[in-house]
C-alpha cells in the first residue's frame, strides 16, 4: 500500500522532469568546460536526444539509472508497491530507449549514453566524451584565461 494519497503521489510524480535534469546539467557543464558547443533536445530526431552535435552527427543521451533501469546499478530499484506496473513501465522505457538508438543509427548518427551513476567519476566521463565526440573545433577550444574579464588592475 502506498503511504501517500493518490493526489499527493500525483503531485510528486508531476515534479519529475524530463529535461534539464541534474545529471543532464552536469554533462552539459563538462562539455562546455571542454570547449564543446551543442544543441539541446532536437525534436527533429527520434527520441529527442538530450545533447546534439549536428555537424558531427552525434547525440548524447543522459539517462537516470532509476527511470531508464540501468542494468546492474544499485539505483535501478523497483518499488515494492504496484510492482507489476513498475516492471512493465521500466521494460517499456528500455524498449523505447533501444528503439530510439536504432532509429538514430539508421539516420547515420552515432549515439552515446551517459548514466547518472557514472557521473560520480567525472574524469572517466570526460574521457568517454572526448573519445566519442573528438576534438573541439579550433575556434571553440577553451583557451587559458579566455573569458576572464578582470584586468591586472582589477585583480585582488
Amino acid at each position: 500500500m502506498d503511504r501517500l494519497t493518490p493526489e499527493r503521489r500525483s503531485a510528486l510524480m508531476a515534479k519529475v522532469r524530463g529535461k534539464d535534469t541534474t545529471p543532464e546539467l552536469v554533462v552539459r557543464r563538462l562539455l562546455h568546460s571542454l570547449g564543446f558547443r551543442y544543441r539541446l533536445h532536437r525534436r527533429s530526431l527520434p527520441g529527442v536526444p538530450d545533447i546534439v552535435f549536428p555537424s558531427r552527427k552525434k547525440v548524447i543521451w543522459v539517462h537516470g539509472c532509476y527511470w531508464h533501469h540501468h542494468a546492474g546499478c544499485r539505483l535501478a530499484t523497483v518499488p515494492k508497491t504496484n510492482r507489476k506496473f513498475w516492471v512493465t513501465k521500466f521494460k517499456k522505457n528500455i524498449a523505447r530507449d533501444n528503439s530510439n538508438a536504432k532509429s538514430i543509427a539508421a539516420l547515420g548518427w552515432k549515439s552515446l549514453t551517459i548514466w547518472q551513476c557514472e557521473l560520480k567519476q567525472p574524469k572517466t566521463v570526460i574521457r568517454r566524451l572526448k573519445k566519442f565526440i573528438g576534438p573541439p573545433p579550433r575556434d571553440l577550444q577553451a583557451k587559458p584565461g579566455h573569458g576572464d574579464r578582470r584586468t591586472k588592475k582589477n585583480q585582488i
